[in-house]
């Protein structure tokens, strides 16, 4: 482990305690995962959760790249010859990447410049000269090297030749780089501009508000870059970083030329600076502006992204429910597929409720779902939000009050679920099903467990963020990797019930050894006990440690298989049953759960083998086996009549899901056709930074917009 990366780190991230990231560090360079580290090590890191370990690994990553580069750059202009101790001090105390590229950029190797042709025909020793300030007549000097084998035919030649010289030598100090940068990033407006035949190009107007736009760089929020971005790449708009000169100039004259004021060489040197910064400095500063906004806005997407994936994951399950799943559609009719508590299929049908069906089909369909409803006790309908949803709702809300018995309905997100319906998974798992009848499958399941089956898809298909086409897949892809994997992980799986893309996101465990514990499974049975795992294929000792606390057993035979506690922990458990008087077979009755509280834990803490963080743990999951964090989630809504937007009224308070929050506003289904766009500006009656961090009541007549 690189010492100078983890200095960089805990320099970085001073809001941790330098011995947590040495903890942290340590433990992942051992192989331990995110999610073991905090559920099962909160001793040795001071109970830091998943997303400050994460930061940490992620910051470690950064510091090592650097460290990387940096030795690459020492070792290159070691290998030319010009290394000094000087500046090698630099590069080692450089703390950006960017600082390190400005101190090489002299001496990487480029394709040929025009001062590298001033230089080969020996025209370095006059620009060394100029910077001497000398007060005598330049042409004289310059007449020296004239020499027309060397193509330099009169004196203006050779004079251009050692502005060249100059203006790239200037352009190459990173000090005057760095100020420059940080002035334009302090100072800089960015600016776009309709092109000649942009408004043809933008029909809806999407870009309208940037056809003649200026906003201060430093101010810009992430959402507008990624739009501006995009607007740009459809030729709509131009985009320019402006930031006045004069400052710059200033700068450059007072570093490059400070007291000196007489002489024709104070002159060309101020050509040469102006020079330097039009040609060489300026378009490269604007490049990497628009590089790192453009990055940070996407970091910021990206963070959009996971968060909403997150809350999205975390949704309150529907357990023990009969649940009805309906994938609404006109011309190809309603595919319907009933679920049985467990999430098993039970039956199919195709109803065509809406035109343009034929009448007899139409008239056909509420009579065949009020069948279903009744032969299989449907407790639950999940109508996917999809084409003809609103419709379906309407056709479904006039059904059960037909019913005698209470049965509800809710919308659910069916974003992604065509995606895995068409997926080789699920034609695994449904061969004899068509997609649209495996995506009513999914829908139905979506409310009974969202977690066990969106993991089946692909985050980014699953319409929870902002400008997601515009981030890099990769990045993309690991922070919702991660999501998934911390959700999963809090949440734990039962061993005996789920599939194997579920457990393929528990810690520790591979696809591979997923699909063979499953397989498994399928070949001997239910499994009756964690230890049983050691006996999967390719389910090695690390692999089990890592993975075995999360995966929980319901009857089997040892309870504690079915809470969180890791079995390393085993011992500690049967302490505190000891102590509190009770049996395992009594947990989760009112009585184990009175008796557990009551436990003093300075005795079992006298033992200094025990930490008092995992000692919490255990009475936690003692008094509360087989618990879901999710349960404690708001529950979904469940609707047994429609609203339309016609019966809106200004000033009416609903109830309404937030289905997706974006650096702009909240988008909020209160049960019309139409999500409303709660604006950042209207969330609060006091500014608002950040929407996923404000917490208020919002009016409809503000989600109008």
């Amino acid at each position: 482990m690189s010492e100078q990366a983890t200095k960089l780190v805990k320099q970085n991230i001073p809001d941790i305690a330098a011995h947590q990231i040495d903890a942290v560090l340590s433990l992942l360079e051992q192989g331990n995962t995110i999610p073991f580290i905090a559920r099962y090590r909160k001793e040795m890191t001071g109970s830091l959760d998943e997303v400050q370990i994460l930061s940490i690994q992620d910051e470690f990553k950064r510091a090592t790249a650097l460290q990387d580069r940096k030795e690459a750059v020492v070792k290159s202009i070691a290998e030319q010859g010009k290394l000094s101790d000087q500046l090698a001090k630099q590069i080692n105390q450089a703390e950006k990447i960017q600082d390190v590229e400005d101190l090489y950029l002299p001496y990487k190797q480029k394709r040929q410049t025009k001062a590298m042709i001033a230089k080969q025909r020996g025209l370095e020793p006059l620009a060394n000269w100029l910077l001497s300030f000398p007060t005598g007549d330049l042409t004289n000097e310059a007449q020296k090297y004239v020499n027309a084998d060397k193509e330099l035919p009169d004196a203006d030649t050779v004079l251009e030749g050692a502005q060249e010289i100059l203006a790239e030598a200037f352009s190459e100090v990173a000090a005057i780089r760095n100020w420059i940068r940080n002035f334009t990033t302090q100072h800089g407006q960015l600016v776009t501009k309709v092109k000649t035949h942009g408004q043809e190009l933008d029909e809806m107007g999407v870009y309208q508000q940037y056809y003649d736009f200026q906003a201060p760089i430093a101010k810009l929020n992430s959402y507008r870059i990624l739009a501006i971005n995009r607007g740009e790449k459809e030729k709509v708009i131009n985009v320019k970083v402006l930031v006045e000169n004069d400052p710059i100039n200033n700068y450059l004259h007072f570093r490059l030329i400070g007291q000196h004021r007489d002489g024709m060489a104070v002159e060309f040197i101020q050509n040469a600076y102006e020079d330097a910064y039009k040609r060489f400095i300026a378009p490269a500063i604007e490049r990497e502006m628009r590089h790192e906004l453009t990055q940070s806005a996407q970091e910021q997407a990206i963070k959009v992204f996971g968060q909403n994936l997150y809350n999205l994951l975390m949704q309150a399950p529907m357990k023990g429910k009969v649940v009805l799943g309906f994938d609404p559609a006109y011309r190809t009719g309603c595919k319907l597929a009933v679920i049985d508590e467990n999430g098993k299929f039970l039956t199919k049908a195709v109803i065509y409720p809406h035109k343009p069906a034929a009448e007899a089909k139409r008239a056909a369909a509420q009579p065949e779902l009020i069948k279903l409803i009744e032969q299989y006790h449907v407790e639950m309908i999940a109508i996917g939000n999809g084409t003809a949803s609103r419709e379906s709702e309407q056709f479904v809300a006039d059904t059960l009050t037909k019913i005698k018995r209470p049965v509800y309905y809710v919308i659910v997100n069916e974003a992604g679920a065509s995606v895995y319906s068409a997926s080789q998974e699920a034609r695994d798992e449904f061969p004899d099903l068509h997609v649209e009848q495996r995506s009513a499958i999914s829908i139905g399941r979506r409310l009974q467990d969202p977690l066990a089956e969106l993991v089946k898809i692909n985050p980014e298909s699953v319409g929870v963020g902002q400008y997601q086409h515009d981030l890099p897949d990769k990045d993309l892809s690991e922070e919702l990797d991660a999501v998934v994997e911390r959700a999963v992980n809090r949440v734990g799986v039962n061993l005996n019930t789920a599939s194997y893309q579920l457990l393929a996101h528990i810690s520790g465990l591979s696809k591979t050894i997923a699909t063979n514990i499953v397989k498994y499974r399928d070949e001997n049975g239910r499994y009756d006990s964690r230890t049983q795992l050691k006996k999967v294929p390719r389910l090695g000792p690390k692999a089990f440690e890592q993975a075995v606390g999360f995966l929980r057993i319901i009857d089997g035979k040892n309870p504690l298989d079915n809470t969180d506690i890791h079995p390393e922990s085993y011992p500690l458990a049967k302490q505190v049953l000891q102590q509190a008087g009770i049996k395992q077979d009594q947990l989760g009755s009112e009585n184990a759960k009175a008796k557990i509280a009551t436990v003093d834990p300075k005795p079992i803490l006298a033992d200094e083998k025990v930490g008092s963080e995992t000692l919490q743990d255990v009475i936690a999951s003692l008094q509360a086996p087989g618990r879901d964090l999710r349960d404690d989630m708001p529950a979904p809504l469940l609707r047994q009549d429609v609203i339309t937007i016609e019966d809106l009224k200004t000033g009416m308070k609903l109830q309404g899901t937030v289905r997706n929050v974006v650096d702009f506003g909240a988008f909020v289904d209160i049960g019309v056709k139409h999500d409303g766009l709660v604006h950042v500006s209207k969330l609060r009656n006091k500014f608002v930074s950040d929407p996923k961090k404000s917490r208020c009541s919002w009016r409809y007549r503000d989600s109008l917009d």
